[in-house]
Order: C-alpha cells, then structure tokens, then sequence
C-alpha cells in the first residue's frame, strides 16, 4: 500500500531511499523523558553522520540528509507535541520521494517492553500510543517500520501518561541511553543491510 503524502513540495532530484522519524514532544520540559527516545535516537543519528537537524519552511518538523552507507536518509523530528506527530510527517513523504511504507522508519517509546530491550517491527497496531495514531492518520498505513524503545509500564496503569513525560532516574536512563545507542544502530542496520537484518541482530538485545 503506497503513502499517502501531504502538501510539502515535490522532490527535485534525486528521491531519498529512507525516512526515519523520531517521536517525541518539543521543548526543554520534556527533553530526555521516556516519551522522548525517538527524539534522541534521531539526534544521535544525526550527530554520528555529521548533520544536524534544522526547521524546514512550512513543515512542522525538523530534518536533514545524510548518507548511511550507500543509503540517503531523511531524518525528522516533528516539532508538534506528540499527538499531532504526523502533521510534519505528510508533507515530508512528498518532497524526498518516499512512497513505499517500507521506506518510514518511526523510532518511538514502547510501555509494552521493559526498559532494556528494544525492538524492531514490520506494521502492526497502534497499541494506543499517540504519535503513531496520528502518523496512521495523515498517512494512511500502519505498514511502516517501527523501532520500539522499551520504557517499561507504570505501577499504576492510569498513570501512563505521568510515567513517560517525567524525568527519568540516574540509573534508568543510563539503561535508555544504552538502548537508544542500540537503537540508532539498528537503524543504520535497516539503512544498509534491510529490516529483516536489524531484526535478528537487535531484537534480542537486553541492556541491564
């Protein structure tokens, strides 16, 4: 099933092979919060390759290109809060090229896996995360690839939301930062090597 792309300007030249967005929400409140893995992976990709992310006029996010491998790779962050995630994602899929589910990366926060493990996934639900909601709806697929950053559930179930926007302990988010090495690793892997070898390398990975 094709994308569905938003308004951002056509591609000139040459399309780009993978999109990888980071979810997270902006500002300094919510920086390095379990909701805020995907921005870190991202950042982190971002640094390794020798870019660095900037405003893009007229689309909520902010990108740049850079080359893993053979692979030219748009990373983004959406500048919106969470839920509204996909608004800069759209417009995005349209001005690199990327019409293939195949070709989304979403690197996001998973209260369904412990802190320590992080997975790679092909589709699949929502299982209620927000950023994903709203990525399926401006889209029109949940076909893309996820990488699925463990932060574990809270004691409370109602307390969801509290559980991932607050800062995290010392020694938790020594184990985050861990993982989000893994998981930028992972990406790199998808970029040159294909999802189902990011798969069988990461998916059993555990960071204690």
């Amino acid at each position: 099933m094709a994308l569905s792309r938003g308004r951002g300007r056509e591609r000139r030249g040459t399309p780009a092979d993978l999109m990888v967005v980071g979810l997270g929400n902006p500002g300094p409140k919510y920086e390095h919060t379990r909701h805020n893995v995907g921005f870190d992976t991202v950042e982190l990709l971002a640094s390794r390759h020798g870019s660095q992310l900037k405003g893009v006029k007229g689309i909520a996010a902010l990108a740049c290109e850079v080359r893993i491998g053979s692979a030219r790779v748009v990373l983004v962050e959406p500048t919106t809060f969470m839920n509204e995630s996909g608004q800069g994602v759209g417009p995005l899929l349209g001005r690199h090229g990327i019409d293939d589910p195949a070709q989304l990366v979403v690197v996001h926060d998973e209260l369904d896996l412990p802190p320590g493990r992080m997975k790679v996934k092909v589709g699949g639900g929502l299982a209620g995360h927000n950023g994903l909601r709203s990525i399926k709806a401006h889209c029109h697929t949940t076909d893309f690839v996820r990488v699925r950053i463990g932060v574990g559930k809270p004691p409370d179930p109602e307390r969801g939301a509290d559980h991932v926007l607050r800062k995290v302990p010392a020694a938790e988010r020594s184990i985050l930062d861990a993982v989000v090495q893994h998981a930028a690793d992972a990406v790199e892997c998808i970029a040159v090597d294909g999802v189902d070898a990011a798969m069988e390398r990461f998916n059993g990975i555990v960071v204690q």
